[in-house]
C-alpha cells in the first residue's frame, strides 16, 4: 500500500478571512497567485470586495537570499564536477573523491552559515535580526545531517573508527566549550572558577580527555588535598585505549584493553579513591558509561545525539553500524524521558541511524525550506550507487525527480536559471522536456538575457525554441522600428514569412526615406538573401543600387531588368523600378538592348493595363491578412 505523506504545512494569507470570502488561485512556475473573489456560497455577488489585494506565495524563498545565492553559486561548480567522477575514478579512489566532494559541499555550507551569522549580528532590525538567525539554523540543522550522512553512508567507517568520527560530528556541532575554556582558563585563578567543573564535565563528554587533564591539573595544583585524586582520575583519562587513525592494534585488542581499563575505573569507585571530592566521583561514574550519571549532566548534553555519542564512548567504544540504531532509539527514549516527542531533526537523525536513506531524504523534504539540501545530498548518494534499485511510481528515480524539483526553483529567479539549466542536463528521462518548457517561461527582459537563452538552445539543438525566442525578439524589434534588428532576428529564426514583412517594411520606408537603413545588415545577407523571395529582391535591390553608384550600368541594367522579368519584385514597386531606368535610358551610350528596352515596355504596359501579375508576393498577402494598406507606388531615382 502506498505510504502517505502528513499533511501539508498551512500559509497564512495576511488580511484574508477564508470563513467569509473564497480564494481563487492560480498557479505559476514558481510561485502561487491566490486573490479573493466575489463569488459566495448563496450565489450572489458583492460588488466590493473586503481585501482587494493579489498575494504572491512563493516556492522557494531561498533563492530571493543574496547570502544563499552564493550557497546555490558555489554548490553549482562541485554539482557539476562530481558528475564526472563515474566516469574518471574506480575502487577506493573513487570512495576518497567522494568524501572529498562531500566535504566540500559541507564546507559551502558552513561558510554561507558564518556569512549569515556576521549578518544577523550587524542586522539593524529586529525583524530582519529574527529572519538571519533562523537562516542560520537551517544551514546549521542541514550541515548537521550531512555530516552524518557523511559519517554513515559515504564513509562506511567501520567499528572503532565509526566512533572518531561521530565524536568529531558532536564536537563540531556542540562548541560553547570552546568559549567556557577560553573564560575559565583566562581567569586568575581557574580552579575557583564557578564554571570550571563545567568545563571539565564537558570536556570529558565530549572525549577531550587530554584537554580535560590539563584543567584538572589546575585543581591539584591549587587543592594540595585533592591532588592525589585529580592525578588518579588524570591517569585514567590518559590510559582510556582509543582506537587512533595511525593504530595498528586489532579491534578484539581493543576491546581487551578497554574491558581492562573500564574494569580499573570500577574498582577506583568501589574502592571510595573519589568519595571525598564529589565531583571527582561523578566523572569517574561518567567514564565508566553510568546512565543515570550521563544523564544527570542532561543540560550540558543538550540533545540526545550528543547523550548517544558519549553513552557509546564509555559505554562500547567498539559499536558495530548495525547496532547503532539500538543505541540510538533507547538514548533518544532515555533524554527524552517521555516529556516531549521527537522533533522533526530527531526523526531524520533517527532515520540515519537506521541506514534508511529514503526516510531521510523523505523527512528532509518535508523538513527543510528548499529543495537545495535534498536534491544534492540525493545525487551525491546516488553516485554512491545507494539508490539505484529505488523508483518512483511516475517514472522518474528519486535523484531526478529532486533535482527536477531543485532546478525549477532555480528558473523562477532573474538570474539564476542559467544554474538551473544544467540541473536539467543531468537528469537523462525527463530532464530535456523540463528544460524546454521552462527556457520558454523565462522573461526576455533584454537583449543579453535573450542573447544567453538563445545560446542554451542553440548549444542544444532546441530548433523550436530557438525559432520561438527569435521571433519574439524580432516582433519587438519591429514594434520599435529597429527594422535591423528584427530582419537579423527573423533570420536566425529562418522564418520565411516574417523575414518577408520585414523586408517589406525596408522597401516602405526606402520610399518614404529615400535611402536605405541599416546598410551593412543588407550589404552582407549572404546566403540567408535566400530565405524569402522578398528578402532576396532587397539584397539584390541595393545591389543594383551599388551597381549604379560604382557607374556599372550595363550590370546594373541587366540586374534592375531581371528583378521584373523574373516577378521577385512586388507589383506596388513596379513604377518605382521603372523610374529607377530612366536615368539609365537617358545615359549617351546604349545601356539597354533592343530586346531589354521591349521588355521594360512589356512591363510597362503590363503594369499600366491592370494586368494580374502570375504570382503574388508572401509579403503583400500577409499584408492583406493583417489588415494593413498597402505602400503606395514609389517615384525614385536610384538613392544610396
Amino acid at each position: 500500500m502506498e505510504e502517505l505523506d502528513g499533511e501539508p504545512t498551512v500559509t497564512f494569507v495576511p488580511g484574508v478571512n477564508s470563513k467569509k470570502k473564497q480564494m481563487c488561485f492560480d498557479w505559476g512556475p514558481g510561485e502561487l497567485l491566490v486573490c479573493e473573489t466575489s463569488f459566495n456560497n448563496k450565489g450572489k455577488s458583492e460588488m466590493v470586495p473586503c481585501c482587494p489585494f493579489i498575494y504572491i506565495i512563493r516556492k522557494d524563498v531561498g533563492v530571493y537570499s543574496q547570502i544563499l545565492r552564493k550557497l546555490f553559486n558555489e554548490s553549482h561548480g562541485i554539482f557539476v564536477g562530481l558528475q564526472r567522477i563515474e566516469e574518471e575514478f574506480t575502487g577506493k579512489s573513487r570512495k576518497a573523491q567522494l568524501v572529498r566532494v562531500s566535504k566540500n559541499y559541507r564546507s559551502v555550507i558552513r561558510a554561507c552559515m558564518e556569512e549569515m551569522h556576521q549578518t544577523t549580528i550587524a542586522a539593524n532590525d529586529p525583524a530582519s535580526g529574527r529572519q538571519f538567525s533562523s537562516q542560520v539554523s537551517i544551514l546549521s540543522v542541514m550541515e548537521l545531517i550531512w555530516n552524518l550522512c557523511e559519517i554513515l553512508f559515504i564513509e562506511v567507517a567501520p567499528a572503532g573508527p565509526l566512533l572518531l568520527l561521530l565524536l568529531d560530528w558532536v564536537r563540531l556541532h556542540v562548541c560553547e566549550v570552546d568559549t567556557l575554556s577560553a573564560d575559565v582558563l583566562g581567569s586568575e585563578n581557574p580552579s575557583k572558577h564557578e564554571g570550571f567543573w563545567k568545563l571539565v564535565t564537558v570536556l570529558v563528554l565530549q572525549g577531550r580527555l587530554d584537554e580535560a587533564r590539563q584543567v584538572l591539573s589546575k585543581e591539584a595544583d591549587a587543592n594540595p588535598p585533592s591532588a592525589g585524586m585529580c592525578r588518579v582520575l588524570g591517569d585514567l583519562m590518559r590510559t582510556m585505549p582509543i582506537l587512533s587513525p595511525g593504530n595498528t592494534q586489532t579491534l578484539t585488542e581493543l576491546e581487551l584493553r578497554w574491558q581492562h581499563w573500564h574494569e580499573e575505573c570500577g574498582r577506583h569507585l568501589q574502592d571510595g579513591t573519589f568519595a571525598s571530592s564529589p565531583p571527582l566521583e561523578s566523572l569517574c561514574k561518567v567514564m565508566l558509561g553510568d546512565e543515570a550519571a550521563l544523564l544527570a549532566h542532561k543540560d550540558l548534553l543538550s540533545n540526545w545525539y550528543h547523550f548517544l555519542v558519549t553513552r557509546l564512548l564509555y559505554s562500547n567504544p567498539t559499536v558495530k553500524p548495525i547496532d547503532l540504531h539500538f543505541y540510538a532509539q533507547s538514548s533518544l527514549d532515555l533524554f527524552l524521558g517521555g516529556e516531549s516527542s521527537p522533533e522533526p531533526l530527531d526523526n531524520i537523525l533517527m532515520a540515519a541511524f537506521e541506514f534508511d536513506i529514503h526516510q531521510v531524504i523523505k523527512e528532509c523534504s518535508i523538513a527543510l525550506s528548499n529543495w537545495w539540501f535534498v536534491a544534492h545530498l540525493t545525487d551525491l548518494l546516488d553516485h554512491c550507487r545507494l539508490l539505484q534499485s529505488h523508483n518512483l511510481y511516475f517514472g522518474s528515480n528519486m535523484r531526478e525527480f529532486l533535482l527536477l524539483e531543485y532546478a525549477s526553483g532555480l528558473f523562477a529567479h532573474h538570474s539564476l536559471w542559467q544554474l538551473g539549466v544544467d540541473y536539467f542536463d543531468c537528469c537523462p528521462e525527463l530532464g530535456r522536456a523540463s528544460l524546454e518548457l521552462h527556457i520558454e517561461r523565462i522573461p526576455l527582459n533584454t537583449e543579453q538575457k535573450a542573447l544567453k537563452v538563445l545560446r542554451v538552445c542553440e548549444q542544444r539543438q532546441m530548433t523550436e525554441q530557438v525559432r520561438s525566442i527569435c521571433k519574439i525578439l524580432a516582433m519587438k524589434a519591429v514594434r520599435n522600428n529597429r527594422l535591423g534588428s528584427a530582419l537579423s532576428w527573423s533570420i536566425r529564426a529562418r522564418d520565411a514569412a516574417f523575414a518577408t514583412l520585414v523586408s517589406d517594411r525596408f522597401l516602405r520606408d526606402y520610399c518614404e526615406r529615400g535611402c536605405f537603413s541599416d546598410l551593412d545588415l543588407i550589404d552582407n545577407l549572404g546566403p540567408a538573401m535566400m530565405l524569402s523571395d522578398r528578402l532576396t529582391f532587397l539584397g539584390k535591390y541595393r545591389e543594383f543600387h551599388r551597381l549604379y553608384g560604382e557607374k556599372r550600368f550595363v550590370e546594373a541594367a541587366s540586374l534592375l531588368l531581371s528583378l521584373m522579368t523574373s516577378q521577385i519584385a512586388p507589383r506596388s514597386f513596379w513604377m518605382t523600378l521603372l523610374t529607377d531606368a530612366l536615368p539609365l535610358l537617358e545615359q549617351k551610350q546604349v545601356i539597354f538592348s533592343a530586346e531589354q528596352t521591349y521588355e521594360l515596355m512589356r512591363c510597362l504596359e503590363d503594369l499600366t493595363s491592370g494586368r494580374p501579375a502570375r504570382a503574388e508576393p508572401d509579403a503583400q498577402r500577409l499584408e492583406e491578412g493583417t489588415g494593413r494598406p498597402r505602400p503606395p507606388p514609389c517615384s525614385a531615382v536610384p538613392r544610396g
